[in-house]
């Protein structure tokens, strides 16, 4: 038994090790590529450019995977982050988009969860499934309702009109309702029996006991904001103020910069659920989210 036990463990382990490296493997060849001049990536990836040009029968149109380069360089991050200002003045579109989305939709989920799950009124669960209803709507459903809002407000081409319908998603609402219902009604009965009100009891009580809900929140929005594209794309016009997602979804015309302006790019969510990654699972455990 205790062999089977073993050999089960080993086989566990390699399996879960060849599948760690597949899906590691586009992060390990994207930052040694980081690296490669540019006469290096052209070489390498010129059949990409190919594709629609060579007949059939033609030239080797498979591209050239290496996962070290021939010369070490610093030459792709001196581009982007000093010969393109375009890069860094997309990276701020992006954090003054993300940043002010962040704050304001865990604030309001905060208030809102607190009320769908400590609070009783009429119809409360009703009106709980109504907004979770259109936290299942896609994106395109409410694409014209929004864009028709943005545009009688005078909106348009504006950042406010990417953060304000996002600082309201429902999604925030839903994530912290599951987890204040976890906490017990104990804690919330006996401040009231102390004289506290909702406000005491929301900051002083709820908002600590929920910090991993917090951080798993604000992970899950930074990734999810962090790579929009579709609304700065709608509602933007002015390539200037769009973000640094979109510059990205166009970036394989200057393929000598693709890989560094890449890595820069994931960085910051790497940074920030390398810190937050313990309260990032314990979060989503004790949400009740699966998957």
């Amino acid at each position: 038994m205790r062999i089977s036990k073993v050999l089960q463990k080993i086989v566990f382990t390699i399996v879960m090790g060849i599948v760690a490296a597949v899906f590691l493997f586009p992060i390990v060849i994207t930052f040694t590529n980081s690296f490669m001049t540019d006469q290096e990536i052209n070489m390498n990836y010129e059949p990409i450019g190919q594709m629609n040009e060579a007949p059939a029968g033609g030239k080797n149109l498979f591209v050239n995977l290496k996962l070290l380069p021939d010369q070490v360089t610093m030459e792709q991050y001196g581009k982007v982050l000093v010969g393109s200002p375009r890069y860094l003045t997309m990276f701020w579109n992006s954090v003054f988009l993300v940043v002010p989305i962040i704050a304001g939709q865990t604030f309001v989920a905060a208030l809102a969860a607190y009320a769908f799950s400590k609070l009783q009124f009429r119809g409360r669960d009703r009106l709980f499934l109504i907004y979770v209803l259109t936290m299942l709507m896609p994106f395109q459903v409410t694409l014209v309702p929004n864009y028709i809002m943005a545009d009688k407000l005078g909106l348009l081409n504006s950042p406010n009109a990417v953060i304000w319908p996002a600082i309201f998603s429902a999604f925030g609402v839903f994530m912290l309702r599951q987890f204040m219902l976890v906490i017990p009604s104990a804690y919330t009965e006996a401040a009231k029996m102390d004289g506290a009100g909702h406000l005491r009891i929301f900051f002083t009580i709820i908002v600590p006991m929920v910090k991993p809900g917090f951080s798993a929140l604000v992970i899950l929005l930074f990734v999810d904001y962090w790579n929009m594209v579709e609304q700065p794309l709608i509602f933007l016009d002015d390539p200037f103020r769009q973000p640094l997602s979109v510059y990205l979804s166009r970036i394989n015309a200057e393929r000598g910069i693709t890989f560094a302006a890449s890595m820069l790019y994931m960085t910051p969510m790497v940074l920030l659920f390398l810190y937050a990654e313990t309260y990032f699972i314990k979060g989503i455990q004790l949400s009740g989210i699966k998957g």
